[in-house]
């Protein structure tokens, strides 16, 4: 098996908001974040994001902005002793007809193709049903984190047959490196 995670971004690693992170000073990491990524790294994981970032493509940010708050997220990571493999990001709106935009699995493969390895059999964490959906199209396994929208998602009920469940990030990392 790969020695792969695969993450999204917004409400798994930073607060989530129905407004869209909009800035770096929006940008905020959900507490034990950035060393949870840190631990898997240390344990020999390679650690990328997969996240859908429509806020471009609507006008709410720049791609200045975007690269800005993954140089925080990053520096963050790397201040705990990890680093991230690689960072895929779908810059569409949804009508875009694109194939990078989860529910699809399109980020996965660009992980994939970047990192010269299959995603199949390992671990997509996400908040949100279209983040599970696009790791299982990839024969990815599923976790549901509850912060971010995870909540919301879990209420609803839907396609969470197989999926593992956790409070946040560390819990997760706690239970998988067990």
């Amino acid at each position: 098996m790969n020695k792969l995670i695969i993450l999204d971004r917004d409400g798994v690693i930073n607060q989530d908001s129905d407004e869209y992170v909009k800035s770096v000073d929006e940008w905020l990491p959900i507490p034990g974040s950035a060393n949870a990524i840190a631990r898997l790294c240390k344990a020999g994981y390679q650690v990328a994001v997969a996240t859908n970032q429509s806020g471009l493509a609507r006008g709410y940010f720049s791609l200045d902005d975007l690269n800005a708050m993954h140089e925080k997220m990053a520096g963050l990571v790397q201040a705990e002793g990890g680093n991230f493999a690689h960072i895929a990001y779908c810059p569409h709106g949804p009508d875009d007809h694109c194939d990078c935009r989860k529910p699809l699995p399109g980020l996965i493969h660009q992980i994939e193709e970047a990192l010269n390895v299959s995603a199949k059999g390992c671990y997509m964490v996400g908040d949100s049903l279209r983040d599970l959906q696009a790791g299982q199209a990839a024969g990815m396994k599923a976790a549901l984190v509850l912060t971010g929208k995870g909540e919301r998602t879990k209420a609803k009920g839907e396609g969470l047959d197989s999926v593992e469940e956790f409070a946040d990030l560390s819990a997760f990392v706690d239970w998988y490196l067990a």
